[in-house]
């Protein structure tokens, strides 16, 4: 996604049942204090409410915002069907709006690098109160794959191995979206005010690889962890920030 000029890239939003969904979920609570019936939460780019309905039962109040307005009828589908009363969908261009409310927790996953100017994440900034926290993942550069494809000239297949191991220039013309590495998105957050508490890289979920013998062996044997300390086996990665 470039930096100026760009559109918004709408990509398609994880399953309800996906891994990677509840591979986020399961960081996300094992944050001491994050969740709480006392707390309000935010979920910036919601998309079909996959991840913050699966915060629900553990939150006072949950706030899906979302640019895409396709993705309401299946949030207010699952909602109903689920029963679910404290969650709110609401269109809502985060880049060109404000909203005066303010939340004592947000979650964002995969959304940064669809914003015209990442720089942007101030406003996740200004949807926070004083002390609240914030669970984000961006896609992890040394994932051996790209996360979000490319327009590449002459190859009908977009995701090309090692793509985004080319230098930021040349991956930021061709690619989708932004990608980041752990002190890019880092140094992203603290510029804008946040203090990072952590950060790791999400191992692979394998979500995309089809059912078999091949995907038993690598999820019991190589991607067998929620995160991991080698680059390579990450597609994401997972950072906690505070508003001081």
């Amino acid at each position: 996604m470039k930096e100026k000029n760009a559109k918004h890239h709408f990509g398609k939003p994880a399953g309800f049942d996906h891994k990677i969904i509840t591979r986020r979920i399961d960081l996300v609570k094992q944050v001491e204090g994050f969740c709480g019936k006392n707390l309000a939460l935010v979920d910036v780019g919601c998309g079909n409410g996959a991840s913050l309905f699966q915060l629900a039962n553990e939150m006072k109040t949950c706030l899906g915002l979302e640019i895409y307005e396709g993705h309401k009828i299946h949030f207010e589908n699952y909602k109903t069907k689920k029963q679910i009363q404290n969650c709110d969908f609401l269109l809502f261009d985060i880049e060109n709006q404000k909203l005066e409310q303010q939340f004592d927790r947000l979650i964002s996953f995969e959304v940064i690098e669809h914003l015209r100017d990442d720089k942007n994440v101030k406003h996740f900034y200004g949807l926070l109160k004083k002390g609240g926290l914030a669970a984000i993942t961006v896609p992890n550069k040394w994932w051996i794959f790209e996360t979000h494809g490319a327009n590449l000239p002459l190859l009908p297949w977009n995701r090309v191995p090692f793509f985004s191991y080319l230098p930021k220039p040349i991956h930021e013309k061709f690619a989708k979206a932004r990608i980041y590495t752990k002190e890019r998105i880092k140094t992203l957050l603290e510029s804008v005010g946040f203090e990072v508490l952590k950060i790791d890289y999400v191992t692979a979920p394998l979500d995309v690889l089809k059912e078999g013998k091949l995907k038993d062996f690598l999820t019991k044997n190589i991607f067998n962890t929620e995160t991991t300390e080698t680059p390579f086996l990450a597609t994401s990665i997972f950072v906690l920030a505070r508003k001081n």
